[in-house]
């Protein structure tokens, strides 16, 4: 259920809505295409700023686990406050942040501006679906929302086309300061289309305790993940520091202190919103929410396609250069049949639900981005064109445009109106903690894929000694593959660089691989969804019903 309580919606007339549609629509564009538009440009910003792989899946991650962490928190505050106010701030700050990201200095200073940016994205985000609300009824409402969830399946993947262009033929710097006019024109489109709104019954106060748990606990899980193989799963491998303060203990890393404590911080969390519920105080998150099937195993569906997309194309897009030798443009043209197919399936999978239902769209989805990740997987070798690979991502393109379309209308479909500001909140949380989570899975994966297939592999070339062995695998691993291209211009290299290539094809199709069995605990997750009658059998159901009622006397 969509609908919210607004006060005093300003209703906006003719063609001016759809303008208001389309400011609302740039904002998502921007930040859905920041999720994946440095994927393309990270070879780039490697070589530039001379960060390693850990640094560039923080340039990644970080944007992601900053969003989710403050999705739910801004919504409340735009729901408190004004959700058009609380948009206008985010755009301010997106703008603002990605200058800063352009002229980054350093990696330290871009990971700083991206986690900036994740704070305005989660400013912007939340205040979208509700302004929806106020600008449209009806038979409008759901075309408006067919296009928001065609631009969150289709921009992310759209984002390496467009980074990869700019990466090319201007710079990675680009990437960033695009997001100045694209901010200012729905800046300017969101101030005079779209009505400013608030819920009039919702609790003021906020839940301080929540916050800071969810903060450390999804914090603390990615963290670990990524920086597990610097640091050391177990024992130090390396130095932890922070502003001058150094990790004390030499008999354990940082590392499986920050998974514990991630988990630690979600359990209590859990507790923690459990208890205030019990004892009706304001929640972060209603926990009874998830006793709804639709909205329960909805946000574990959506968590999963979220792990696996926007893992996929980390990997993909430093493969294709790595491996390939492509440019960053010629790498976002090889991803752009995964957006045009997710773009054209968008649209489509409103009608088809509206004639098999929402549940069977979402399946059907799933099933056809597993098809495709394990096509993937199955085709990814050193000499892989485009073309070859064109199948497996229109495939799993299709899947990402019929699942994520729908699955914002399956999960909201049966929860109360008092409580769908807050459920709105939590199932874009669930797509960005999977965004996060999977670029921290499969770039540790990937990390670890190519230590082991570098070292078995410069085992069996003669005349590398160990320590030549260990430094090569340190630039491969660390670069991300990235160093091949140096590797192929030095003669005599030829051994180490098929060495490289095949570690790297072997380590890249593990994770299409893994990926590819995320996505189908997703499919069984889809089937636990509610079966929502099809529109057509509503109609049917309802025709005897009124012939019932005119036949009465």
């Amino acid at each position: 259920m969509q609908n919210q309580t607004l006060a005093a919606p300003q209703r906006t007339p003719g063609r001016s809505r759809w303008l208001g549609l389309g400011a609302i629509a740039l904002g998502v564009a921007m930040i859905i295409v920041d999720a994946t538009i440095v994927n393309v440009a990270v070879p780039a910003i490697i070589d530039e700023l001379h960060v390693n792989l850990t640094d560039a899946e923080w340039i990644n991650s970080i944007y992601s686990l900053i969003f989710a962490a403050l999705l739910i928190t801004l919504g409340r505050l735009g729901d408190l406050r004004g959700r058009k106010r609380l948009y206008l701030f985010g755009l301010v700050l997106f703008v603002g942040s990605s200058m800063l990201a352009g002229i980054a200095p350093n990696g330290g200073t871009l990971i700083a501006a991206r986690a900036l940016q994740g704070i305005g994205a989660a400013a912007i985000s939340p205040s979208t679906l509700s302004s929806l609300n106020t600008l449209f009824r009806g038979r409008e409402r759901a075309i408006a929302f067919g296009i928001w969830g065609s631009i969150i399946g289709g921009m992310a993947a759209l984002g390496p086309l467009i980074g990869g262009w700019l990466t090319t033929n201007l710079s990675w710097r680009w990437a960033f300061y695009i997001n100045v006019p694209v901010g200012l024109i729905a800046f300017l489109g969101a101030l005079r289309f779209v009505p400013e709104s608030r819920d009039e019954h919702i609790r003021p106060g906020f839940d301080l305790p929540g916050i800071v748990l969810s903060i450390i606990g999804f914090g603390g899980l990615v963290f670990g993940l990524i920086e597990g193989e610097r640091y050391g799963w177990w024992k130090p491998a390396e130095q932890f520091s922070l502003f001058g303060w150094q990790w004390p203990l030499s008999q354990i890393s940082i590392v499986p202190v920050a998974l514990t404590l991630g988990m630690l911080g979600l359990l209590c969390f859990t507790l923690v919103e459990r208890r205030r519920a019990r004892r009706n105080q304001v929640v972060l998150v209603d926990f009874a929410l998830f006793r709804l099937r639709s909205f329960g195993w909805g946000n574990v569906t959506a968590l999963i396609v979220s792990l696996g997309e926007f893992g996929l194309i980390f990997v993909l897009s430093l493969y294709l250069q790595g491996v390939r030798g492509y440019s960053a443009f010629a790498t976002g043209v090889g991803l752009l049949p995964l957006a045009l197919a997710s773009f054209i399936a968008g649209p489509s999978a409103a009608t088809l639900s509206q004639r098999f239902g929402a549940r069977r769209v979402v399946s059907v989805g799933m099933f056809c981005e597993a098809i495709g990740l394990l096509l993937l997987g199955l085709l990814l070798s050193p000499t892989v064109s485009r073309l070859t690979l064109l199948p497996a991502l229109a495939i799993y393109g299709i899947g990402v445009g019929f699942a994520t379309a729908q699955l914002t209308s399956v999960i909201l479909a049966d929860v109360p109106v008092a409580a769908s500001g807050q459920a709105s909140g939590i199932q874009s949380t669930t797509r960005q903690v999977g965004a996060a989570l999977g670029i921290a899975l499969l770039g540790t994966l990937l990390s670890i894929g190519l230590r082991d297939g570098m070292r078995d592999r410069l085992a069996q070339i003669p005349g590398l000694s160990a320590q030549q062995q260990v430094a090569i695998t340190r630039v491969i691993q660390r670069s991300a593959g990235q160093a091949l291209g140096q590797l192929r211009q030095q003669p005599g290299t030829q051994p180490i660089v098929r060495a490289a290539e095949d570690a790297f094809t072997d380590a890249a199709r593990r994770d299409a691989f893994v990926a590819a069995g995320f996505i189908l605990a997703g499919f069984a997750a889809s089937w636990l969804l509610p079966n929502t009658r099809p529109e057509s059998e509503r109609r049917a159901a309802r025709q005897p019903a009124a012939a019932t009622a005119t036949e009465k006397p």
